[in-house]
């Protein structure tokens, strides 16, 4: 037994989150000892309309809500609405709810006041904690393109006056695809991370509807939650870590305690 040895150590972890959003993820898997791939499977841009966006902004300070459901949704709104030389202090009679404490950080970045957060990291809950304020609120949810519609339409079954906003838009960014192929059939890369839907969904895109669950035959798959599990396993990839704590601290978490169990090296 190595005592000196790291949870990780002698591991290769793919991260197929957008790089500027990778940092965190790297630095925390780098800590535990795994060596580390960058593989974005996405990139983020801005919508093809802005019209809608600058709409929000400028009518933001009237909202009884604002969701956000990512860091980047927080970003994207925040760099457009001190664009369009809004003053940042009229949020603050907005009440703002953050799904996941990345977003609520981001957030704190602006200086802005975070009013709810629901504990688990998914739709229900988010409408579960909001459902006694949504009668007759307007709520502006400022999103991805590709986000699911389940939420919104949740809302608006609660009570509330729904605009779902794209902030941003997400497209694939096929740049590694080569170079993780060929790790993929070299058995390489021990875990495959996945850390929301679109991320998944792009990478199956990238490599192939039907070559991709082959591709990662040999591979761990593992999801920050559930959503994104459930994403993966309708694609045919097989998911074998989702940590209890849906944040990229808790998935690390989670692929340690993996190897813990599994793999005597990593004790």
């Amino acid at each position: 037994m190595n005592f000196d040895a790291k949870p990780l150590s002698g591991k290769c972890i793919a991260v197929t989150r957008p790089r500027e959003q990778s940092i965190e993820f790297v630095s925390l898997l780098n800590a535990m000892g795994a060596r580390t791939i960058e593989v974005p499977t996405i990139q983020f841009i801005p919508p093809t309309d802005r019209k809608a966006l600058d709409d929000a902004c400028n009518g933001a300070p009237t909202f009884d809500w604002i969701v956000f459901t990512s860091a980047k949704g927080v970003d994207a709104f925040m760099e457009r609405y001190i664009a369009l030389k809004n003053d940042v202090q009229s949020l603050r009679h907005v009440r703002l709810c953050a799904v996941g404490p990345a977003t609520a950080a981001k957030l704190g970045d602006y200086q802005l006041v975070v009013n709810a957060m629901p504990k688990e990291y998914r739709g229900e809950a988010i409408v579960e904690l909001l459902e006694q304020y949504m009668p007759g609120a307007r709520v502006l949810l400022p999103r991805a393109d590709l986000a699911s519609k389940i939420l919104p339409e949740a809302l608006r079954r609660a009570g509330a006056e729904v605009h779902d906003v794209i902030a941003y838009r997400t497209i694939p960014d096929q740049s590694k695809r080569h170079e993780v192929s060929t790790m993929l059939i070299g058995k390489q890369i021990d875990v495959m991370t996945f850390t929301s839907a679109s991320t998944v969904r792009n990478f199956v895109a990238m490599m192939g509807d039907t070559s991709a669950p082959h591709l990662l035959e040999n591979t761990l798959v593992a999801t920050i939650g559930p959503v994104t599990a459930d994403t993966a396993s309708s694609l045919g990839l097989t998911v074998t870590i989702v940590p209890k704590t849906h944040t990229v601290s808790g998935l690390v978490q989670a692929i340690a305690a993996y190897f813990k169990v599994s793999d005597p090296t990593c004790r």
